[in-house]
């Protein structure tokens, strides 16, 4: 008599045990509080948790298996960061209920310490990086942080986003266009506003290589002539070039349908002061802390925010603000 052995079948329980049982250890628990704004490298967070660096890996392997942390490589070094819940799929609720949790928690005094000691690490190596590659240095941006360092991290958060089919998007200061694909994919109508003809006539031949069809640029200053609103304001790098940025998300905010959003992606505040003479930055980044009081000054409502870090020792914020529905908003 043959006895039928009944086959082992994945279901959806074996996700949320995984994400139970990536939570259900105090480290990975502290690695998550670590990178509430933050991203960091396995050596980084080896020394921040004064552990190995096998053990360390072995933590962010059962983290990034239940989808609680994310990578980004940048040549050979790879970067941890938290993953976003997703509240409409199995096991979202308890990913956000986890965070919301975690962070009321406190790190360790030693281990606020050595994070003190990375970002120190950081400073260091972007010193470094920039005096290797000064001569070559021609005021571009990219050097710093380019669109293909941070491009996921905002279609991560862009992507999140429950847009309908008629929705529009705005893009100020698209530089040389090349995140206008990503928005021409997403929305039935973008618009780009830029006050440098230069750089809007590369914008322009980059949609006319694209056939982007649905993306009209104008040559504009976003904080004067009046513009029509739109569902998604997007703002890649542009906000440390304003004289007054608070006052800028004010007219952000202004640009935004209700229950619109605001994505703006930043550098985390540096002391880098070569970077006013050499890439025009008026403001060397911003705190965390500073954006999002602007941002509720402004009327709008901090949501989620992803950070990424980079091997030249600058850190980089993207984060989401929406302006709630059912507001009117006066300019």
């Amino acid at each position: 008599m043959n006895l039928r052995v009944p086959a082992i079948r994945h279901d959806d329980s074996d996700d949320l045990s995984a994400l139970c049982k990536a939570g259900g250890d105090p480290l990975r628990l502290n690695v998550l509080r670590a990178l509430a704004n933050d991203s960091f490298g396995v050596l980084e967070l080896a020394q921040i948790f004064g552990i190995g660096q096998s053990g360390m890996s072995h933590h962010l392997k059962v983290l990034a298996q239940a989808e609680l942390v994310a990578t980004r490589r940048e040549g050979n070094a790879i970067f941890y960061r938290r993953a976003l819940p997703h509240t409409g799929r199995l096991g979202g609720k308890l990913h956000a209920a986890l965070l919301e949790e975690v962070d009321e928690l406190d790190l360790p005094n030693d281990v606020q310490a050595r994070i003190g000691l990375v970002h120190g690490q950081r400073a260091a190596a972007s010193q470094d990086f920039f005096s290797r590659v000064a001569e070559k240095f021609r005021a571009q941006q990219d050097l710093i942080a380019g669109l293909p360092q941070y491009r996921e991290s905002v279609l991560a958060l862009l992507d999140k986003l429950s847009f309908g089919p008629q929705a529009t998007a705005l893009e100020v200061g698209p530089g040389d266009g090349a995140f206008l694909p990503e928005l021409a994919r997403r929305f039935q109508q973008v618009t780009a506003l830029d006050n440098s003809p230069a750089m809007l006539e590369l914008a322009r031949q980059l949609c006319e290589r694209e056939a982007l069809d649905n993306v009209s640029l104008h040559l504009a200053d976003a904080l004067q002539a009046p513009h029509p609103q739109a569902d998604c304001v997007v703002l890649n790098m542009v906000l440390h070039h304003f004289a007054a940025p608070a006052e800028a998300l004010k007219q952000m905010a202004g640009l935004l349908q209700p229950g619109g959003s605001l994505l703006v992606t930043e550098l985390c505040s540096h002391n880098q002061s070569w970077a006013r003479e050499a890439c025009g930055d008026l403001w060397l980044g911003f705190e965390q802390d500073d954006l999002a009081r602007w941002a509720i000054a402004a009327g709008l409502v901090p949501e989620d925010s992803l950070y990424v870090g980079l091997r030249n020792g600058f850190q980089i914020q993207v984060r989401h603000f929406q302006r709630p529905a059912g507001t009117t908003h006066h300019r």
